[in-house]
């Protein structure tokens, strides 16, 4: 990656816009989660209304070989619908949690869609010929009288308009009595991690009737839990390694070789906390929202609520860096509280070297973190910069004092615009970034 702080030779800038403009967004139509497939032609995104969209990469043009090919709509379809469990009179949503693509195997594409309580493997193929002249049957489908067949002919494959289906191939239910936060699909491509508040279940792809639980952190009673599942993700290159983080701020690793109850971690990552910077809010600040592998496997990144750490599998006392992502945000801890703004879940993104990584923030701003030159960017998804192929310009938050003319007040941010999804190509400088109900798609600009 050239930088992400933009040099001579490198900048962002805007390519795409997906979503309605309206002022009033309708609850079902935010997205929930953005995920690139692992060739990054497809882009999927879910929503709070149980749908899944997918776009796909078109080639460039010949004439105009400087410009990448833009996604466009190549499947929509409704996952999962809402619920109800007669048992504990809850209501189940819709809204789509967490989306991973399988690694493509065939002409076909598949993906896992989880909700709250349900994940589905779902089929998208396409269909561009049609089998005519059957025996049995009419064009239009009706059965023919078997007397009045007289010669047998043989069904012909008939060119026809290219049609993209999704179905449902496979549907694991009732394995979480919590919520479901993640779904991390494993290295062997034949076994898939689940994780709720409370328990980690792993699956295997063909068998839905079925999970081993590998990790219970549930007390005998419940009046003695201090802490929950946060997050958890498989190794990318060992299939028998994952993670999971909690609510306290640590990560355990976990060897699926050892047993086959993981309650017993392996290793254990924690940053000793600095006393004279604790406060009423610690404990809420440092959970953590997300946890991601390096595509390298050697390290995870970290994201709790005002940073992002990346750390070093080989040592487990400290992270080996940390970015401030609006460290001004932590005299307004009080306020945001009072909002609910500080149980706001963030993720993070690698780029497909593993130099660089993404992050979220309010304002419909996002932040960038170049780990070899340390440069970090605030870039702003909006639809005032949507001007094609235009330029990012850097924004700056004034934290008190004069304010400069380029810069935004800590006190004029909108915490209600925020950018919690984001998603980085994995071969190319093509970053998908959702806030709110609209898809913004940024791209390097080369000079």
């Amino acid at each position: 990656m050239a930088g992400v702080a933009g040099g001579n030779d490198f900048q962002w800038c805007f390519s795409q816009v997906k979503g309605a403009i309206d002022e009033d967004v309708a609850e079902a139509d935010i997205i929930s989660t953005v995920e690139f497939n692992h060739s990054g032609e497809f882009l999927a995104t879910g929503d709070k209304g149980g749908r899944v969209v997918i776009f796909q990469h078109e080639q460039e043009c010949k004439n105009r070989p400087h410009l990448r090919g833009e996604y466009n709509v190549y499947s929509t379809f409704q996952s999962h619908e809402p619920e109800f469990d007669y048992l504990k009179s809850l209501e189940i949503e819709e809204k789509i949690n967490k989306i991973r693509w399988l690694p493509q195997q065939n002409s076909a594409h598949f993906l896992l869609s989880t909700n709250d309580k349900t994940i589905k493997l779902w089929k998208i193929s396409e269909r561009d010929k049609r089998a005519e002249g059957y025996n049995l049957k009419d064009e239009d489908g009706r059965l023919r009288d078997p007397f009045r067949i007289t010669s047998l002919r043989v069904p012909v494959l008939m060119p026809m308009d290219l049609m993209v289906e999704a179905s449902p191939r496979r549907v694991f239910a009732n394995a979480h009595t919590y919520h479901i936060n993640s779904i991390s699909v494993n290295s062997d491509h034949q076994t898939y991690l689940s994780a709720d508040d409370l328990r980690i279940n792993l699956w295997h792809l063909e068998i839905t009737d079925r999970s081993f639980n590998i990790v219970d952190i549930k007390p005998a009673n419940m009046e003695e839990l201090t802490e929950v599942i946060t997050a958890a993700e498989c190794q990318p290159n060992q299939c028998n390694v994952f993670v999971y983080s909690s609510s306290k701020g640590t990560i355990r690793l976990c060897d699926m070789r050892a047993a086959a109850l993981c309650d017993r971690h392996t290793k254990f990552f924690e940053e000793p906390e600095d006393p004279s910077s604790r406060s009423f809010f610690s404990e809420i600040i440092s959970s953590i929202s997300d946890v991601k592998f390096s595509h390298s496997g050697r390290y995870m990144m970290t994201r709790d609520y005002l940073s992002v750490k990346v750390w070093d599998l080989n040592m487990e006392n400290r992270p080996v860096e940390t970015y401030q992502v609006h460290e001004y945000l932590r005299s307004k801890l009080c306020s945001l509280y009072e909002n609910d703004c500080i149980f706001d879940k963030f993720e993070c993104c690698w780029n497909g070297s593993d130099s660089a990584i993404m992050t979220g923030s309010y304002n419909n701003f996002f932040r960038m973190f170049d780990r070899n030159t340390r440069k970090d960017i605030t870039l702003e998804a909006s639809r005032e910069s949507s001007k094609p192929r235009g330029t990012l310009k850097p924004r700056k938050v004034s934290t008190g004092g004069k304010r400069k003319k380029d810069e935004i007040s800590v006190d004029s941010l909108d915490f209600n615009k925020k950018i919690l999804h984001t998603a980085w190509h994995p071969k190319e400088n093509v970053i998908a970034v959702a806030a709110t109900n609209n898809l913004y798609i940024f791209q390097d600009k080369i000079n």
